[in-house]
C-alpha cells in the first residue's frame, strides 16, 4: 500500500512540474517586445500568405474560454489566445509561429497529425457511448443483476479515462515536429529575430510542445487514480 502511496505522489508531482514550468516560460517573455513590430494576429496573417495557407483561418479566441492557443485541423483554423493575438511579446510571436507550424504540417499531409485527427474524431463517439453506460448503470444493476454489469461499467470508465492518455501520447510526436522542425526553421529563416530573441524562442517551443507532455502526465494520473478506486 505504501508503494501504491508514493507512487501515486511521486507521479503527480512528474505532472506538476512540467505544467509550472511551462506556464513559467511562457508568462516569462509575455511582456511587449521593442523590435517587434506586429502583434501575433499580423504575424499570423503574414505567415499564412508567406506559406500560401490559404484555406486557413486565424480567429480570436474569447477572454475567459478554457481553450488555448491552437490549430484547428477539422475545421482549418488557427487560434490564438486574446493576449497572444494582440500582443507582440516574444511569447505571441512564438506561440504564433507554433501554430502556424501545426497548419504546414496539415499542408504537407504530415501523417502523424493525420492520424492523431483522426484518433479525436472516432474517440468522441467511443466517449458518448462510455458516459451513457457510467449513467445507466445504477439503474441497470437493480433490473439484471448480472456481473456483466460491473464488466461495462470497467469498461465504460476505462475508456473515459484511457482514451485521453492515448491521444495525449499520440500529439507529443505531433507537437515536437511543430516546435523544432516546423517553427524553429520558420522563425530561423525568416530572420524574424535576433539571436538573443532566437536561444528565448527555443526554450519558448519547448514550452509549446511541453504544454502536452503535461496534459499525457496529467490523463496518465488520473487513471491511475480511477483504476486504483476501481480496485479498492
Amino acid at each position: 500500500m505504501g508503494f501504491i502511496i508514493i507512487g501515486v505522489v511521486l507521479l503527480a508531482i512528474i505532472s506538476f512540474v512540467p505544467q509550472w514550468w511551462t506556464q513559467w516560460i511562457l508568462k516569462k517573455h509575455s511582456q511587449p517586445h521593442p523590435n517587434l513590430p506586429g502583434s501575433g494576429a499580423e504575424f499570423a496573417e503574414h505567415l499564412l500568405k508567406k506559406y500560401h495557407l490559404n484555406d486557413v483561418r486565424l480567429e480570436e479566441i474569447a477572454q475567459g474560454s478554457a481553450t488555448g492557443d491552437h490549430y484547428d485541423p477539422i475545421d482549418k483554423v488557427v487560434r490564438l489566445s486574446s493576449a497572444n493575438y494582440h500582443s507582440n511579446s516574444l511569447t505571441a510571436i512564438v506561440t504564433t509561429a507554433h501554430e502556424i507550424g501545426h497548419a504546414i504540417q496539415h499542408q504537407q499531409q504530415y501523417e502523424p497529425l493525420l492520424t492523431r485527427t483522426e484518433m479525436v474524431e472516432r474517440s468522441l463517439w467511443l466517449q458518448k457511448f462510455s458516459g451513457m453506460a457510467l449513467l445507466a448503470t445504477p439503474i441497470l444493476i437493480p433490473l439484471l443483476h448480472t456481473p456483466m454489469i460491473g464488466l461495462i461499467t470497467f469498461g465504460a470508465g476505462f475508456i473515459a479515462m484511457g482514451i485521453p492518455v492515448l491521444i495525449h501520447l499520440s500529439t507529443l510526436p505531433v507537437e515536437l515536429d511543430a516546435s523544432y522542425k516546423r517553427a524553429l526553421p520558420l522563425l530561423e529563416q525568416g530572420a524574424y529575430l535576433d539571436k538573443k530573441d532566437m536561444r528565448r524562442a527555443r526554450h519558448i517551443l519547448t514550452a509549446c510542445a511541453f504544454t502536452y507532455v503535461s496534459a499525457s502526465l496529467a490523463s496518465l494520473f488520473n487513471l491511475w487514480r480511477w483504476f486504483s478506486g476501481w480496485r479498492r
